[in-house]
């Protein structure tokens, strides 16, 4: 194999549909409820000015819909103080200096802390870009210092109102969020359990089985660690998706899919049983808050110097074409920048037709929101909701909603020459791709290569800690549940940062057989630890669990 590796870039199946998300409906209707009120109140004083700072509070209510909602209220009241934080610079920023290259800079730099902080914190969509299109933009909004109190205010209180209506759905069914990912977990599992292990595509339904699992056990984890009764039977479902991954070909994929259904809506979860002889040894929550976690510094060091770098180059070359809005194209870079060159690529053509696309429709929508200041607002409601039901499908096709919106929106202080909107949009998306995607090869993540060895590394040790343990004849259910617990996670974080390398470009060859031969000695270790538990049948050679255990 070659010293370095160099990725095609592909474009088949770029713009392909996806099925829409199980809970596409709820950020759709949560940006609606989050934005009309403050909107409308502003129309009605004839104040449709400062709508962009409302916006930047009630854009909030994006966040966090697969989060339990005890971590939601934590991680939603931080987006709005983040979002606030961000504005605050911007519009400072603002009223002390005119100089567009300045403004552009500081920019850049809060775009790259924003990236950092959304993927450190595993924050999920709409991740860093819609901070970044607040700030960026409010770069660029005159302003004086004795203005900005006032509108901080504004966005403040439109973020507090974003709140109530993110933490709203808790009221009628609590446990929704930790619901929806144990449904996953059994509907990945079933998946597994139909191949018995050996049909096509069972390693990539392995994979996927047990990423699902981690982030269902992940998802009871946020929800705190208070006795709950829904909790332990969604605990149970989740330890019967773990013999599903353990053993598959005794598994029934009918019975998971029935208890993944059975988990819509708020009625009782569905009973599984105690897979052990005692309720007791269910350690559940409580063993994975004593699982190690992996920090991510290493792997967002790369994103945040391509982010900075591409942003402020697209800025740059913004101003040199002379356009007038140079932060679309900062914000078009920010918003390419994906785990890996290859991704990072098929997210720019994505960004490209979808606001090319959007161009258009926002052309056929113009003359409308012109009639009266009520249409251009309850236009922009539609394009709210528009963008959230569809993104999910493709981010192209959401993207042709937010074209327009984010059009509509800088026509809420003035109207404005749709022409000239639609020209400086359309030179922007092109400028900031391109420089964005060249400033992303540019910045090249050689160390792809090291985080797999590290993967590696913590993968063996965490199976030969659960061998050594299977090699006793009583090992403590706590230290045995503990390690496989360990070893489940190790496994999921080697195929994330394997697939993450494989997109990446001029790096030294991957060690693709070691990372294979670790994956299958890994889950055949899982799938012991699984039969030592009493978790899943037992073999009829009764030396199996131990040779299972080996490399």
């Amino acid at each position: 194999m070659s010293s370095a590796t160099r990725i095609r870039l592909p474009l088949s199946g770029v713009l392909r549909l996806g099925r829409p998300s199980d809970i596409w409906f709820k950020p759709a209707c949560s940006v609606v409820a989050a934005v009309a009120p403050p909107n409308l109140a502003l129309l009605a004083l004839g104040r449709l000015d400062l709508a962009m700072y409302t916006m930047a509070g009630s854009l909030c209510a994006l966040y966090g819909h697969n989060r339990p909602y005890a971590a939601r209220a934590r991680a939603l009241a931080w987006v709005v103080l983040g979002m606030i934080a961000g504005l605050a610079v911007s519009l400072v920023a603002a009223s002390l200096t005119g100089d567009a290259v300045v403004l552009v800079t500081v920019g850049a730099l809060m775009a790259a802390a924003q990236k950092t902080a959304c993927d450190a914190t595993r924050i999920g969509p709409p991740g860093n870009v819609v901070l970044t299109f607040i700030s960026s933009a409010a770069l660029f909004a005159p302003q004086t210092l004795g203005q900005v109190p006032g509108h901080l205010g504004l966005a403040l209180a439109a973020g507090a109102w974003a709140w109530l209506v993110g933490m709203a759905p808790g009221l009628l069914r609590p446990h929704g969020p930790e619901r929806r990912a144990t449904a996953q977990a059994l509907n990945a599992a079933a998946a597994y359990a139909a191949t018995r292990g050996t049909a096509d595509g069972h390693a990539r339904a392995r994979a996927a089985t047990a990423a699902a699992i981690h982030a269902a056990w992940q998802s009871l984890l946020a929800a705190g660690v208070r006795p709950d009764g829904t909790r332990r039977a969604l605990e149970r479902l989740l330890v019967r998706a773990e013999v599903a991954l353990a053993a598959p070909a005794d598994t029934d994929p009918d019975r998971l899919r029935a208890w993944a259904r059975d988990l819509r809506g708020t009625g009782t979860v569905p009973s599984a049983g105690s897979p052990r002889e005692s309720a007791d040894e269910l350690l559940g929550v409580d063993t994975e808050l004593a699982a190690p976690r992996r920090p991510l510094r290493q792997r967002l060091a790369p994103l945040a110097v391509r982010t900075a770098l591409g942003c402020a180059l697209a800025g740059y070359a913004s101003l040199l074409l002379g356009v007038g809005r140079p932060y679309w194209a900062l914000v078009t870079a920010a918003s390419l920048y994906q785990a890996n060159v290859t991704l990072t690529w098929r997210r720019g053509v994505q960004r490209v037709v979808g606001n090319l696309l959007g161009v258009l429709v926002f052309a056929a929508i113009a003359p409308l929101t012109h009639l009266h200041p009520a249409a251009l607002v309850l236009s922009c409601l539609a394009f709210n909701f528009g963008a959230e039901a569809l993104i999910g499908r493709n981010y192209w096709l959401g993207s042709v909603c937010v074209t327009p919106m984010a059009l509509l929106i800088t026509e809420f202080a003035r109207t404005q020459d749709p022409g000239q909107l639609i020209t400086e949009r359309v030179a922007d998306t092109v400028v900031g791709a391109l420089v964005g995607f060249v400033a992303a090869v540019a910045v090249t993540n050689r160390r792809a290569g090291d985080r797999i060895e590290h993967a590696l590394t913590v993968v063996e040790s965490a199976r030969e800690s659960a061998a050594r343990l299977l090699a006793e004849p009583h090992p403590e259910p706590r230290a045995l549940e503990i390690s496989r617990r360990s070893l489940a996670a190790a496994l999921v974080d080697l195929r994330a940062t394997a697939d993450a390398a494989s997109g990446e470009w001029w790096q030294r060859a991957l060690p693709e057989e070691r990372v294979v031969l670790a994956e299958q000695s890994g889950h055949r270790t899982l799938a012991a630890t699984v039969r030592r538990q009493g978790l899943a049948p037992r073999d009829q050679d009764a030396g199996r669990t131990t040779e299972d255990a080996r490399p």
